[in-house]
């Protein structure tokens, strides 16, 4: 019975080649998995930065990149009313001050309420959103959902929950027009700055937050107007809501 001579000169030369090609076909692999580590690793890099620095949102980037409209003007909390840090919190994540940046009690009550998973909505609490809206894209995608929970996780243990509720309202959409953060957004609508808004007026640009491109605090129409009514009456039962932001 035949049996290949693997000692041979030739077979030898052949395993060598082999040998020689295998490191060639895995660079690209290895350069790919290192550049998605790069990409993956680096918002929790970043995240210790901005306890000193003010981060823009993924979407001011791409609008500033496309040359559309952008108007913010960064302000520090203590120039923001504590009228809105206390609507902004009820209207958005009433548990804020109590959750580790991500309730866990809101994302199981989310799910049971779903007939299936195409239904699932809720349980996005202000430090995913922060984190989404930093590092990630918007829409309805499971796999940005999988990507934002450790990153909300990781931010609630770097930075404060004033500096969490800072960032947000600084970088949150506040207007139709390219107005990002709360100041932008006040002047807008009231034409005043943040740090002069009434808890009604605060009502109201809370209830602009999930759609700034529809709801208009300037203009606001019956819906809106209840809204913010709610979040108005809300803020005054719950004035505890807001006591991990205030001034220490």
């Amino acid at each position: 019975m035949f049996r290949p001579d693997n000692n041979r000169p030739g077979k030898r030369l052949s395993v060598a080649y082999d040998m020689l090609r295998l490191p060639r076909v895995a660079r690209p692999l290895r350069a790919t998995v290192l550049a998605v580590l790069v990409v993956l690793l680096l918002p929790y890099l970043l995240t210790p930065l901005y306890a000193v620095v003010n981060p823009v949102s993924t979407v001011m980037l791409w609008r500033t990149m496309t040359a559309e409209r952008v108007e913010r003007h960064y302000v520090p909390l203590v120039r923001i009313s504590p009228a809105l840090t206390l609507a902004v919190i009820i209207a958005e994540d009433g548990r804020y001050c109590s959750h580790h940046g991500v309730d866990f009690k809101e994302i199981r009550d989310a799910i049971a309420d779903a007939d299936d998973l195409d239904d699932l909505r809720g349980g996005s609490t202000i430090t995913q959103q922060l984190a989404k809206n930093l590092f990630l894209w918007g829409g309805r995608s499971f796999v940005r959902k999988a990507l934002e929970l450790p990153l909300a996780l990781w931010i609630d243990l770097v930075l404060s929950k004033r500096r969490v509720l800072e960032i947000y309202l600084n970088i949150a959409e506040w207007g139709p027009n390219g107005e990002f953060g709360v100041e932008a957004g006040s002047r807008r609508a009231f034409g005043k700055p943040a740090r002069d808004l009434s808890p009604s007026q605060a009502a109201m640009l809370a209830a602009v937050l999930p759609s700034p491109a529809k709801r208009d605090a300037h203009a606001p129409g019956p819906g809106l107007r209840r809204l913010a009514g709610l979040y108005a009456a809300r803020s005054t039962r719950s004035p505890e809501a807001a006591h991990c932001v205030r001034k220490p």
